[in-house]
């Protein structure tokens, strides 16, 4: 509270000094010499400065507009094909190169499984064993003599031996063979060996069943579809259902993968004993040879089992509900997943359905060294890496931004060597996995393409499939990865600018990637004690923003230097925080906080906010240091730079308000504005006096004519913009604290109303200097334009309560001081605009009082026209010139002034009319009633001109003052003697009624009317306070009672009571009695005198006071004192006056009418009591 004192005692002193602003002229002089140690102040900066000192001030207020637009230019940037930067290559995750010879077994496992090829490939993949012979060549970097030699081992190599996975799924609509509407379906399925292609005609009548009759099958001669035993397999039944699901597996071994085929049969199961259980014992015999003796040892089984079986009878046996025929050598590559339709044995069964098999070819025996010491999954891998190594260093276009995707060479010869090591799904996206990501390390790829390969292993994972080595490998895989990331985090800002919108794209799908890969089941399955990776990130994120701000004062250097060089250099750093956390803001906690559920801005901001606190903390104190030294000033540079640091520091902690509201408390830049107080308030002075310099040159370079559209010129343009900017330099500072908030708005209003001061003051010594030599018109032009000036910057800053928040900055004082405070704020802050308003209007009237004094010659000898114009001329022709005059000079004022200053012209006009009009009737007392008449006239055209049917001065307005003084003495002048006689009794009555306890004492009276007899009675009871006329310090007083006025009463004489000697409390107690006719009485103006004199004996007698009552108080029929009661009223007190008649304009006009007798005789008698009063 002791502070908030000091600071009010301050501010009311500061307003005490500045209550009135008529004494100034210029405002003080200020220093602006260097920062340095210097007694003597530098001359005044030229206004050019001033110019230039305002143009980067604006440009520091509009830093954080174009920090925001080129944020959101930086958001808005379309697809970019610049190359985003080089991301960091970290040499531990750089892995080793495969050896020659490791890469001569590589190629020998890619050619084997080229010479090994099955299936029917894909339009995609090539059929050329050349074409595939060529790449491998490329991508190995063989010779012609190497390749050969390998080729040739190859080829002599024992061939892979293949197996067949058949899956059976599922089949659906099949044909209902039992009573109740279904089957019971199972499958019987097997191998068929190779048919010859010299196969007769009637293969393609018949097709081969499971289940022929006995004679069918014994009647065969072929022996081409010998099937063994052991290669029989059977699902289980699927009891009533046309829709059987299976889901079994098996696995066949193939003789002759080019000309076998895989036969399938369904079967209804009709009894307890069939063909299934049958073949399943079967399967336990081994040694059986040939189509006939095998299907007799099924019928032999099925006979001896079935309880109810007759010799050659099938009316229990299993129905047939179909069949499929797949030759081997029609499965593709990949292998069959789908469809397929059941076929009928013969043209004359009838089936329908379909049943769905997923079947895959795959070696079960590979020739070659690498498959002989090392894994399929390992010999997959390198062969995968060495061909991804050679397709990326291919790519021209964007290699960064590669897909994965291979050429048809490469393509085909991975998608066989998969199928031919019988890699599942899984083991494939693992293994690509892990090699994209380790290439990805040393050569960019897309990011979108590992999180394409992240989900693909996602939707195959099966954990119990993924053991051992497969596991920890792929466990190494996720960490390197998530290494790889974190480092590429901790350098975002250089790695993936956000000037680059592909490396924007990437960072978010790293991001992606990083994020999905954290939530997978396969990495918290194969990395359970990594599970806090947004810590891991989060620290990442701390470490990389100090590096970078490390890096920002290695590159900016700002302790080095002089002071002010450390400060422009600091507000870089600040400048560059700002932008950093704009794009924190607007780009990357969006990416982060979407993929990886991490607060980016909240993280960067504070750390950077603190970081910038302590630096801009250190350096204010130095410069606080150095400015309270005595001969230290502040340069204008050195204030533009501190006020363009406090910007910057403003500019970054608003960046608080996007914290979360636990985050945004008790912030490292929650008071720096305190860091600045004593700089900010001599900063302010600087812009005072640049204010001043520019308004300075404003007035001199001002040619006095309107700009645009405009009244007003080009200095009040220039002087309203400069208040605007210094307007704005306040409300960009935004100055938290309350009382340094009423200490700053005390002194930018102080400013603003001295600058409008000086300016009006300059602009008015322009005018008066430039008069000479001007034609009346452009002249008067000119001095429009003044005004209009004066009044344009009154105007403005007429709304400095509002644009400097006066009503906000009370509040603020009100809630820290109370009431009083508040109160304090009002009168100070509007003292100052009310002393300002009051300095502009006296200019203002100076400008008018130049105006009306050039009009004044013209505007004397157009009423000396009229004063002397004869009667012969009507009014109209003798006003005519003075109107004529008027209207052209209004035409001018109109065009060139605004309604405000038209209006206080037209009233100055017209009140310069009204006295000269007055002056001019109150020379010619006297004279013929036409001339007043005339005049009269006059006034009241001047009326309706000014008035202009209500577009110019109000009626009110004009109606007063000197009107109402011309009017009175217009009206009085054209009254006869007896008139104004009269006029004059009625002013003595009306003034008699105001009298309160004059000085010169008061006489009591008792006045009461007969009205049979018409007989007024006065008694005269005494006096009081009577003053002392004598030497004695007393007097004689005497008291003169007569009816007024005289030619009224003709006949009424003046009566007097006795004198009583030495007393100025004088008791008479006498009676008097007048003669008052109804006639008489009835009259305003019809009174009774009381004249109080001192009598002397060697003199004459000595005036004391006067009053008068009017009779209308006591002859007034229904007054009590024109009653018989009359004698019992109070008593009258009537206080004595003293007035000089001389004063008095009916006096005046009285007195120049010299012919006339009653009027001069009138103007003698108070012409004697006048000189009785002067001779005392």
């Amino acid at each position: 509270m002791t502070t908030l004192l000091d600071l009010k005692s301050s501010v009311l002193r500061q307003v005490q000094r500045s209550q009135s602003l008529r004494s100034r002229r210029e405002p003080p002089p200020t220093a602006s010499s260097p920062l340095t140690h210097s007694p003597d102040p530098l001359p005044r900066r030229i206004s050019e400065e001033s110019v230039s000192f305002f143009e980067r001030t604006n440009a520091i207020l509009q830093k954080q507009e174009n920090m925001l637009r080129a944020a959101q230019a930086e958001c808005q940037r379309g697809a970019c094909t610049v190359p985003p930067p080089q991301e960091h290559v970290d040499q531990a995750f750089v892995p080793d190169r495969i050896s020659r010879a490791e890469l001569d077994l590589l190629y020998e496992e890619a050619v084997y499984t080229v010479v090994n090829r099955v299936g029917v490939p894909s339009p995609e993949q090539v059929k050329s064993d050349e074409e595939l012979f060529a790449y491998l060549l490329k991508v190995f970097d063989m010779g012609e003599e190497e390749q050969d030699i390998i080729l040739q081992k190859v080829q002599e190599s024992k061939r892979a031996s293949f197996s067949l996975r058949v899956s059976v799924m599922k089949a659906k609509n099949l044909m209902a063979k039992d009573a109740n509407g279904y089957s019971d379906p199972y499958c019987m399925l097997g191998i068929l060996v190779g048919q010859s292609p010299r196969e007769p005609e009637e293969k393609k009548e018949r097709k081969f069943s499971f289940r022929k009759r006995k004679e069918k099958l014994e009647k065969r001669s072929s022996t081409k579809e010998v099937l063994p035993a052991r290669c029989i397999q059977v699902t289980e039944v699927k009891p009533e259902t046309l829709n059987p699901v299976w889901d079994e597996h098996f696995v066949f071994e193939i003789d002759d993968v080019h000309n076998d085929l895989l036969h399938l049969d369904i079967w209804d199961h009709d009894d307890d004993v069939s063909v299934a259980e049958a073949c399943k014992k079967l399967n336990e015999v081994s040694g059986l040879r040939g189509m006939g003796r095998y299907f007799k040892q099924i019928a032999k089984s099925v006979r001896s089992n079935g309880s109810s079986a007759s010799s050659g009878s099938e009316e229990n046996a299993d129905d047939f509900l179909g069949c499929i025929n797949i030759p081997l050598n029609e499965i593709p590559v990949a292998g069959y997943d789908t469809w397929f339709k059941l076929e009928p044995r013969s043209s004359a069964s009838k089936v329908q359905g379909e049943c769905h098999l997923i079947l895959k070819l795959f070696t079960t025996q590979r020739d070659t060294a690498l498959s002989k010491k090392d894994s399929n999954v390992s010999i997959h891998k390198k062969l995968l890496c060495q061909i991804v190594e050679f397709e990326h260093a291919h790519v021209k276009r964007e290699p960064y931004n590669w897909n994965g995707q291979v050429s048809p060479p490469a393509w085909t010869v991975l998608t066989h060597h998969a199928v031919q090591t019988d890699l599942s799904p899984l083991q494939q996206a693992i293994i690509r996995w892990q090699c994209y990501s380790s290439h990805h390390r040393t050569q960019r790829v897309c990011y979108s393409l590992l999180l394409r390969l992240l989900r693909t292993i996602d939707a195959e994972w099966d954990p119990p499939t993924v053991r051992g080595d497969l596991e920890r490998q792929l466990s190494d895989s996720f960490r390197l990865y998530t290494e790889h990331c974190l480092c590429l985090m901790k350098n975002m800002r250089q790695i993936f600018p956000c000037t680059s919108a592909a490396a924007i794209t990437r960072y978010e799908l790293m991001l992606r990637g990083i994020g999905y890969m954290q939530n997978m089941r396969a990495f918290k399955s194969v990395c359970p004690l990594r599970n806090e990776l947004h810590l891991d990130i989060t620290t990442a994120v701390k470490k990389g923003t100090a590096e970078w701000y490390e890096s920002l004062i290695a590159q900016y250097k700002p302790e080095d230097g002089t002071l002010e060089d450390q400060l422009k250099r600091l507000v870089l750093v600040v400048d560059d925080v700002c932008a950093d956390v704009q794009r924190a803001q607007n780009i990357y906690n969006q990416l982060f906080y979407s993929a990886v559920k991490v607060d980016f801005f909240s993280i960067a901001y504070r750390q950077l906010e603190k970081l910038v606190a302590d630096d801009v903390n250190v350096a204010m104190e130095r410069v606080c240091g150095t400015l309270e030294q005595e001969s230290s000033r502040l340069t204008q540079i050195m204030g533009e730079t501190i006020f363009e640091l406090f910007m910057s520091l403003k500019i970054l902690k608003g960046f608080r308000e996007f914290l979360p509201l636990k985050d945004a408390k008790m912030l490292a830049l929650t008071g720096f504005h305190n860091w600045f107080k004593s700089s900010i308030h001599k900063w302010l002075q600087i812009v005072h006096d640049r204010s001043c310099d520019r308004i300075r040159k404003a007035v001199e370079t001002d040619k006095i004519e309107p700009v645009q559209q405009a009244k007003h010129s080009s200095s009040a343009v220039e002087v309203t913009t400069c208040f605007s900017q210094v307007r704005e330099i306040w409300l960009q500072l935004a100055w938290p604290d309350s009382a340094g908030a009423f200490i700053f708005v005390t002194r930018l209003t102080d400013n603003f109303c001295s600058e409008a001061v000086c300016y009006s003051e300059m602009i008015t010594r322009k005018i008066e200097r430039n008069q000479q030599g001007r034609d009346h018109k452009s002249f008067t032009v000119q001095l429009c334009i003044a005004l209009n000036n004066t009044e344009h910057v009154r105007v403005f800053l007429g709304h400095l309560p509002c644009d400097l928040d006066w009503p906000g900055v009370e509040r603020a004082m009100e809630e820290s001081c109370g009431v009083e405070g508040k109160d304090q704020v009002y009168k100070a802050l509007n003292g100052q605009l009310f002393n300002m308003d009051l300095d502009l209007q006296r200019e203002a009237k100076r400008l008018i009082t130049l105006l009306t004094d050039k009009m004044l010659p013209e505007l004397r000898r157009y009423i000396q026209h009229i004063s002397l114009s004869p009667d012969s001329i009507n009014n109209d022709d003798a006003v005519a010139p003075l109107m004529k005059y008027l209207q052209d000079t209004m035409v001018i004022l109109t065009e060139t002034l605004v309604k405000e200053n038209l209006s206080r012209v037209l009233q100055s006009m017209w009140e310069l009319l009204l006295r000269m009009i007055l002056d001019t009737v109150t020379e010619n007392r006297g004279v013929q009633v036409e001339f007043y008449n005339r005049f009269q006239y006059t006034v009241e055209t001047l009326l309706q001109f000014f008035h202009a049917k209500g577009d110019g001065l109000s009626l009110e307005d004009m109606k007063s003052g000197d009107y109402k003084a011309l009017d009175e003495e217009l009206r009085l002048n054209k009254c006869s003697s007896f008139e104004l006689i009269e006029q004059y009794y009625l002013e003595k009555i009306s003034q008699q009624k105001t009298l309160k306890h004059t000085r010169y004492g008061r006489i009591s009276v008792k006045c009461y009317y007969d009205a049979p007899e018409q007989r007024l009675t006065v008694e005269i009871l005494h006096a009081a306070d009577i003053i002392a006329l004598d030497a004695n310090g007393l007097s004689d007083p005497f008291v003169i009672v007569e009816l007024c006025p005289h030619h009224l009463f003709p006949m009424a004489k003046s009566q007097r009571t006795q004198v009583k000697l030495k007393t100025l409390h004088p008791v008479f107690d006498e009676l008097f009695y007048f003669h008052v006719s109804p006639e008489q009485y009835r009259h305003r103006f019809a009174c009774l005198t009381f004249t109080v004199m001192d009598y002397d004996w060697l003199s004459t007698n000595d005036f004391a006071g006067e009053a008068v009552a009017p009779l209308s108080d006591f002859c007034w029929p229904g007054r009590p004192n024109a009653s018989a009661a009359g004698k019992s009223v109070q008593p009258a007190i009537l206080h004595l006056s003293r007035s000089k008649p001389s004063e008095k304009p009916i006096m005046r006009m009285l007195d120049a009418r010299v012919g006339d007798r009653e009027a001069q005789e009138f103007v003698r008698r108070l012409k004697e009591i006048e000189k009785s009063m002067e001779e005392e």
